[in-house]
């Protein structure tokens, strides 16, 4: 599991829209990864529409971010256009990204057992470095607070 001042670990995925993000290639300027358990559940559609609201902020404080859930990109697709999000989606249909982050957690919910994403951020600086780890994120205020993080870099 990758703490503050670990190198993130690499990937190339799938994104919304079309073509591939791979992690080396945004080296240079900070990048935000916010992990989120399902598209078009409550909790994750608020999640990536205040992160889409923000990007244009991301975007002036030098900042690319990029969501990352299990679902397809067919998936991300429609739930892009359902809620006109502006925040790439990445899809990590076999977990390789989500294992690599530790972000695929046992979790519990009315005392039934199962795996899924833990809900989770990296902000990753511009040399490739993890500079900031939110875990089991909150979503009220998340994407101000890692804006903030973004411009103290």
């Amino acid at each position: 599991m990758p703490d503050v001042s670990d190198p993130a670990p690499s990937f190339t995925l799938p994104r919304s829209g079309g073509g591939e993000v791979t992690l080396s290639s945004l080296q240079g300027s900070p990048v935000v990864l916010f992990f989120y358990p399902r598209d078009d559940t409550p909790g994750c559609t608020k999640e990536s529409i205040a992160f889409s609201e923000a990007l244009q902020a991301f975007a002036d404080a030098g900042a690319q971010v990029f969501g990352i859930s299990k679902d397809t990109v067919a998936k991300h697709d429609k739930f892009t256009a359902k809620h006109g999000l502006a925040t790439p989606l990445l899809s990590d249909a076999d977990g390789t990204v989500c294992e690599d982050y530790g972000v695929w957690k046992e979790k519990s919910m009315y005392g039934k057992k199962f795996w899924g994403i833990e809900r989770s951020t990296f902000l990753i600086d511009a040399d490739g470095r993890i500079a900031q780890v939110w875990r089991k994120v909150k979503v009220d205020g998340h994407a101000d607070e890692v804006l903030a993080a973004v411009r103290a870099l």
